[in-house]
This record gives structure tokens, C-alpha cells and sequence, in this order.
């Protein structure tokens, strides 16, 4: 990549983190964003990845994620423009995982296996992790297991647990309670109200592309 280029993407970094995190406002405090620290490290462990130096691309990924607060990604996986991780800590990102363009997750997002149990079984070379198409946002603490797919424009609620395919323009929520009155006794009753799993979304511009909402 000549110099030019090169500082373009940077910018175009910086620029990603200083209109998705309303808490940052500059580019020089988006550097220090766990994003750019993920996303530079993972550019240049994939890189190395490609070309057989495991060991080295392993050890950069390693060091970003000491730096990001657990930011873990592997280097195989396959990483789309305009990649935002809010947050970051305890983000897992495997192998096999495949993200489009202008993709949001939150902290403690899982994009993970079933196990090797049953990945042992698949053959050799084929995607053991999810999939998720372009401008698709992943609420905190998600749990997206196995080869599924994750279409364009979709969300996950926090707290989800995905390990089927999701059509594009959809929402799948987690459960989440309903408060109630206190009874007499002082004891509290809570409802558990449960969404479709899969609901068509609305979409709301955001700064450089097109969101779904929740």
C-alpha cells in the first residue's frame, strides 16, 4: 500500500471510531480507542496470517488483546470496512468468522464455535463460525455460535443466543423483564416477556452508512 493510501485508511479508521462513539472527539483521542488498537493489530496479524507466519501474527494478537481489555481475534478470520467494536472488553472473534462492511458489535460478544467435538467432524477447510452480512449491529453479551449467517441490516439483542440463520432485515431479541408492583409482603414479581425471535427491522441513517434500529 503506498503512503497515501495507507494514511487514507488510517483516517478513514479514526473517522469510523469518531462517528459511532459519541465519547471520543478527536482524532488523536480516537487512537487510543480499543478499536483501532484491535483493528490495526488484527490488519496486520491477517496479513501475516496469508502467508504462513502464524507464530508471528498469534503473538501481534496477542499483545492487542492485553492492550484492548480482551479484545481476542483470530487471524484468520475475515474483517469487512468500517469494523466498530464499542467498548471492547471480552470480545471473542474466531477462525472462521466472516464480518461484511460497516459491521457495530458490543463488549462480551461472542462469534464462536459449538465445539471441537463437533467441528472435528466437519471437513477439512469448511467455516466453523458465523457470518454476518453488511451494517449488522450486535448488542452486548450476544452469543452467535456455528456456521450460521447473519443477513445485511440485521441486530442482535443484547444478551442473544443466535445458532440459527437469520434472514436479512431482522431483529432477534433475548427475553427481558417486566417490572411489576411490589406485592404486599415487599416481594418483587417480574415478567418475562418474550419477542418473536425474528422481527423485520426499521432502518435509521447513521453518520456513513445505514443502521438497523432496535
Amino acid at each position: 500500500m503506498n503512503p497515501r493510501a495507507l494514511l487514507g485508511a488510517i483516517t478513514a479508521d479514526l473517522d469510523m471510531v469518531l462517528d459511532r462513539d459519541p465519547s471520543i472527539t478527536s482524532r488523536s483521542e480516537a487512537l487510543l480507542h480499543p478499536t483501532v488498537i484491535a483493528i490495526w493489530g488484527y490488519r496486520v496479524s491477517h496479513w501475516l496470517h496469508l502467508r504462513g507466519h502464524r507464530r508471528s501474527a498469534r503473538l501481534i494478537m496477542v499483545i492487542a488483546r492485553l492492550l484492548t481489555g480482551g479484545i481476542e481475534i483470530h487471524p484468520g478470520a475475515e474483517i469487512g470496512r468500517g469494523f466498530f467494536i464499542d467498548h471492547g472488553a471480552g470480545v471473542v472473534i474466531g477462525e472462521t468468522v466472516i464480518i461484511g462492511e460497516d459491521v457495530t458489535i458490543f463488549h462480551q460478544v461472542t462469534l464462536g464455535a459449538v465445539g471441537w467435538w463437533h467441528d472435528n467432524q466437519r471437513p477439512q477447510g469448511s467455516r466453523r463460525h458465523p457470518k454476518l452480512g453488511d451494517r449488522v449491529v450486535v448488542g452486548a453479551n450476544a452469543t452467535l455460535l456455528g456456521p450460521i449467517t447473519v443477513g445485511h441490516d440485521s441486530v442482535v439483542g443484547a444478551q442473544a443466543l443466535v445458532i440459527r440463520d437469520v434472514p436479512a432485515d431482522s431483529r432477534v431479541l433475548a427475553p427481558f423483564s417486566v417490572p411489576a408492583l411490589r406485592s404486599t409482603r415487599g416481594v418483587v414479581k417480574a415478567a418475562r416477556a418474550r419477542h418473536p425471535v425474528q422481527i423485520t427491522g426499521l432502518r435509521h441513517k447513521g453518520a456513513q452508512a445505514v443502521f438497523p434500529t432496535w
